[in-house]
């Protein structure tokens, strides 16, 4: 790493003292503070770099599929899919946000981080064996903001200007305004092949594989049942230190199966090899039989440090009868969390209670001066409780019986102006009783929503449930087509400019966003762009309490749960680093042990399988 005022020597010769600037030049970046790893390093501390490469792992998705090509807003995209793919820098699994170079040698740019540059590797190439080249990165660039999924257009919007500078050098040039994090922004960016995307068409679903240039390619697509990945023999960037240890199977395979009951009965007789675990009933209580008992299946907790984010029930405010927050407040009463958590999680989870749970990031208590600081020129357009409050979610004792809770929603909904007709909750502005439809695309939330249901018609809401299979849903999302889905808004330990895609008023009216809420408020775009704009990661930790505690107030969704370890289970063939990254489970830098694997390979053999 190291600095070169080379440049801001010709600002200064042509523009004058106040265009002077240092430039940053090296083999990373971080969002804020030092990188964690040396120009010199060789891996990263989580991987051995030792690894043995070979053997063929097994894994499982459910539903379908029928493309290819993951950048764009059709279709369905394959699993895995990502790994025939790579960018311009990449990050490091423990370190908040730091980046560096994989395609890109190295990264230049100014102390305001106005813009951004990046010299090639000269020895990146295509799987065809072709170079990766500066008009490739222009083109993916182009593309992905102009006919990508609209999550691009908005994540590239700052970026006004890219141009090649030199054969192997490319220059991106940003909005005025403070967003310190479009230099990394821009280093995530996917590299696609220009000349591949001259003969084929880029906006239609595809299930031929596009050309790629990562560790990873295509090697045998069942459409909609599996598809099959090979590990790139000649891979051009298998030895540099951001890949060394990683990428060690031969052969990975995804089968798709119709529901995660079929998927987990395949598990068990054999079928993969290697199975996370998000329900904790079935956590409990499926995981069991002679496999599990003499060691041929590890099940396993592994813990992380990850932000969790929120899941819960979205509310769609677009639709005028969530328009009121007393309303979403009041329905928040109805889910009884201690009952549910103990009845059918088996005490697995906290209750979520922040946008940013698990994290420094996390609101708690009431606003420090810092916060206030941010807060206070919106005091008249925020609710009171933000600054008089502390956020809570509503507690029950878990008999099940939440009448006291039900109580309270429906004196916060008689405040509201509704009233109980009938047996029917009718809505004050156009007369209209209250009915809910939540959809969900996994039948497992059945069960958890159903009695959320009961207490909802209690209060005399008309609730159902809608199953769908995938690709309605994900088309049902894409168009906010719906009244209520459980929802998954997961947070990174340093949030940026992907917050505009899950909260701003812009989202809100684009198909596709994250901002499934449909959250239209000047106070949420501002503390937004606050958090974008920081400077240092006491301001960042500051901007995103702040809009914590604002996100909140709203009442946009009812909060669920979350846990803080990876629920796994793999057949005892894998090894593994003896570090775990803080900020992910690594599994790509797993590797089969053979002696495992021969003498799971006996055990099977013995036990019939």
């Amino acid at each position: 790493m190291r600095f070169t005022t080379a440049i801001a020597t010709v600002f200064l010769m042509l523009a004058g003292p106040a265009l002077a600037q240092d430039v940053y030049v090296g083999h990373g970046v971080a969002m804020h503070g030092d990188l964690k790893y040396g120009p010199d390093f060789t891996h990263f501390d989580y991987v051995n770099p030792d690894a043995p490469k070979g053997g063929e792992v097994r894994q499982s998705a459910v539903g379908s599929f029928d493309n290819l090509n993951p950048f764009i807003l059709k279709g369905q995209s394959a699993s895995g899919i990502g790994r025939i793919f790579e960018s311009l820098m990449t990050g490091s699994e423990d370190e908040a946000f730091s980046q560096y170079g994989l395609i890109a040698e190295s990264v230049e740019m100014p102390e305001d981080r106005s813009w951004v540059a990046f010299t090639l590797r000269p020895q990146a190439r295509w799987h065809d064996g072709t170079q990766i080249t500066v008009d490739d990165v222009l083109f993916s660039l182009e593309v992905l903001k102009t006919k990508g999924h609209p999550f691009y257009r908005a994540y590239y919007a700052d970026v006004v200007k890219a141009e090649k500078i030199a054969e192997r050098k490319v220059k991106f040039t940003f909005a005025d305004g403070l967003n310190r994090e479009l230099p990394l922004i821009i280093g995530e960016l996917v590299i696609l092949s220009k000349a591949y995307f001259e003969t084929h068409e880029f906006e239609k679903t595809t299930l031929e594989s596009p050309l790629g240039s990562g560790p990873y390619r295509v090697e045998r697509v069942d459409a909609g049942r599996s598809i099959t990945y090979a590990r790139v023999v000649d891979y051009w960037g298998a030895d540099l230190p951001v890949r060394r240890g990683q990428d060690n199977f031969d052969v990975i395979r995804v089968d798709y199966y119709r529901d995660p009951t079929v998927a987990m009965e395949a598990f068990k007789a054999h079928e993969y090899d290697f199975r996370a675990e998000n329900a904790s009933k079935v956590w409990a209580t499926a995981y069991v039989g002679e496999a599990f008992d003499d060691g041929r299946i590890i099940k396993q907790e592994i813990a992380h440090s990850i932000p969790t984010g929120m899941q819960g029930f979205v509310f769609n405010t677009r639709r005028a009868k969530f328009a009121d927050p007393r309303l979403r407040r009041a329905l928040g009463y109805a889910f009884d969390f201690e009952w549910t958590n103990k009845n059918l999680f088996n005490g697995a989870y906290s209750r979520t209670e922040s946008y940013f749970s698990n994290s420094e990031l996390a609101s708690s208590g009431l606003p420090d001066a810092a916060e206030l600081a941010l807060l206070e020129p919106f005091r008249d357009q925020i609710p009171a409780a933000v600054f008089n409050e502390v956020y809570e979610t509503p507690k029950t004792d878990g008999s099940g019986q939440a009448r006291r809770n039900l109580r309270t929603a429906l004196k916060i909904l008689g405040q509201a102006g509704w009233a109980i007709i009938d047996g029917k909750l009718i809505n004050p502005v156009d007369g209209e009783p209250l009915e809910i439809e939540f959809l969900i695309v996994s039948p497992l939330f059945e069960r958890i929503i159903a009695p959320y249901v009961k207490n909802l018609e209690k209060l005399g809401v008309g609730a159902r449930i809608r199953l769908v299979d995938s690709a309605q849903y994900q088309k049902r999302l894409e168009d906010f087509d719906f009244d209520m889905v459980v929802a998954s808004m997961g947070q990174s330990l340093s949030p940026g400019n992907e917050q505009n895609n899950f909260w701003t008023s812009a989202a809100a009216d684009t198909p596709g966003s994250r901002n499934l809420a449909g959250i239209k408020d000047p106070v949420v775009d501002s503390l937004v762009a606050t958090l974008i704009a920081a400077a240092d990661r006491e301001t960042l930790i500051t901007a995103t309490r702040a809009l914590d505690r604002v996100l909140l107030s709203g009442y946009y969704v009812v909060p669920h749960w979350h846990i803080r370890s990876f629920r796994v289970a793999y057949w005892n063939k894998f090894a593994r680093p003896a570090i775990t990254p803080k900020y992910s489970l690594g599994f790509d830098s797993w590797w089969i042990d053979p002696a495992l694997e021969e003498q799971l390979s006996g055990r099977l053999d013995a036990a019939g399988n």
